[in-house]
């Protein structure tokens, strides 16, 4: 079979056993096959949290695009999957940017994963300017004092803090709507942010 009938028959997400069904074909020969696809760029593989290998096949992958998510897996301790099939070609995205789309996405695990990403977080300005057009102060400093409980961060400016801090006016806003744990009231009362995780979700990061 050719390579690229091959890619247009597993465009998506895989495993080994969809793989046979979809191709009629023992283990071994679809083995071979994700062997063969994965030479040539057009398999991404990573690994559930159950430790299950996953392969996502498509012609853009030998484009060499990248997906947010695959910035969260470097540095994040707790491995997500993406939630859709995004690729940004030419610059791989910034921690910063990166972070704005974690908290888009509205995803528990997501943004869960992407308290990490404030270890690497340099632009202070870029990170403040893109909270800003997204509406996000308040989430990102949220966030960042949730991080801080379990993972050694870089120094927020004070600038940052200065300008992110809520108005009393300013109503409660949920990171993911309506889901609230009810811990870490100290960062929710300063901030006017409720925090959707609860502590046991944060010992996911000390295993």
């Amino acid at each position: 079979m050719k390579t690229e009938e091959l890619v247009k028959k597993l465009k998506g997400i895989h495993t080994i056993e969809s793989i046979k069904s979809i191709l009629n074909v023992k283990r071994e020969k679809a083995i071979y096959y994700i062997h063969r696809l994965r030479k040539k760029g057009y398999i991404k593989t990573r690994r559930t949290s159950e430790g299950k290998r996953v392969y996502n096949i498509s012609f853009e992958n030998r484009l060499k695009g990248i997906n947010p998510v695959d910035i969260i897996n470097k540095y994040s301790t707790i491995k997500v999957n993406p939630i859709e099939d995004y690729q940004i070609y030419g610059k791989p995205p910034t921690p910063e940017e990166t972070l704005i789309y974690a908290i888009k996405s509205q995803n528990l695990r997501i943004i869960l994963a992407s308290l990490a990403l404030y270890k690497k977080i340099k632009n202070w300005s870029e990170l403040y300017k893109l909270a800003k057009q997204n509406n996000f102060k308040r989430k990102v400093e949220a966030l960042y004092y949730l991080a801080r409980k379990i993972i050694k961060v870089r120094k927020m400016p004070k600038k940052f803090r200065r300008n992110c801090l809520p108005t009393r006016e300013e109503k409660y806003e949920y990171i993911i709507p309506n889901l609230k744990s009810g811990d870490f009231k100290d960062i929710e009362k300063i901030w006017r942010v409720y925090i959707p995780f609860n502590k046991a979700d944060l010992y996911q990061y000390k295993k």
